[in-house]
């Protein structure tokens, strides 16, 4: 009896350690492309934020960083709950879906919640979200990373050896209190301080996290820089916009954000080094991120 139970606790054991919703080997990738179809931009974001709403996700932010780009932000309760189990699952409080006119033709996608919820190391089953998109937007093919990259390999992932990894944070600013900061970077986004604007702002119930997504429009952070260079039918027959909006997240009472050289990383994971697409041609880029948003932690 003893050696049953052991055996059954140990089996417990193992589904849990596979409760990000990912089997163990199964390679995952970081977008999908929805079933949506659509002639314009314009079109694209009424219909995907219509069926999002039926769906039960909330609209939390959108905005266009570029003509042929348009971003929606969402988030909804299960996704709340989820990004309450990490000290840093704030992170992962919210999907985002793009529209983009891809050469001439408009496609949505939407980032694979799968995916993004290992690489921001979260904790607890977040199949149902996943399956709330799938039904919202349909799931005609997920892309990316091309062969996939494992929940595992996701929850320690870096570019290369000695490259920031998810918890390398910039750490932008410290306050007196989480009201104190999230009022200053409140006050500074609506000023545009660096360039920087406000996406979203969600406040994750019943934590002391708030969890802002912002625009870049100045320098190499640019969004319209970034999506110039790396975002390219020569780099991938599917848009990588769904990237944006970057974050910046005030917990207790410092604000910090993920590294550039890990955000946009994990958003380009298959991505060169060099060449005219290459992350060398966006190599200031991390700098200048943060650069700015030091700017609207502290300013």
């Amino acid at each position: 009896m003893k050696r049953l139970i052991g055996t059954l606790t140990l089996v417990v054991v193992a589904l849990f350690a596979f409760v990000s919703g990912a089997f163990a080997g199964e390679k995952l990738q970081p977008f999908i492309l929805s079933k949506l179809q659509a002639k314009t931009i314009e079109e694209g974001m009424k219909s995907a934020e219509k069926a999002l709403k039926d769906a039960g996700f909330q609209i939390v932010g959108s905005y266009m960083p570029e003509k042929d780009v348009g971003i929606i932000v969402i988030t909804n309760p299960e996704l709340l709950k989820l990004a309450k189990n990490t000290e840093y699952g704030a992170f992962g409080a919210v999907e985002r879906v793009a529209v983009v006119n891809r050469n001439g033709k408009v496609e949505v996608s939407y980032t694979n919640p799968e995916y993004w919820f290992n690489a921001f190391r979260m904790e607890g089953n977040i199949t149902p979200v996943k399956k709330a998109l799938a039904v919202a937007l349909g799931d005609k093919l997920e892309y990316g990373a091309k062969n996939g990259i494992d929940a595992e390999d996701l929850r320690d992932y870096n570019y290369k050896c000695c490259m920031p990894k998810f918890d390398d944070f910039y750490e932008l600013g410290e306050y007196d209190s989480h009201a104190q900061g999230v009022q200053k970077i409140e006050k500074n986004l609506k000023a545009k301080v660096a360039g920087v604007a406000k996406v979203y702002r969600v406040d994750i119930p019943g934590t002391k996290a708030t969890l802002f997504g912002v625009e870049f429009t100045q320098g190499q952070a640019a969004d319209k820089f970034i999506l110039s260079h790396i975002d390219v039918p020569e780099v991938d027959a599917h848009s990588h916009a769904a990237h944006l909006p970057y974050e910046l997240l005030v917990v207790g009472d410092k604000a910090i954000a993920l590294n550039g050289k890990f955000r946009i990383a994990i958003s380009w994971p298959y991505l060169g080094m060099f060449g005219k697409h290459g992350f060398m041609s966006i190599k200031q880029a991390p700098d200048d991120i943060e650069k700015q948003l030091k700017e609207v932690a502290t300013k």
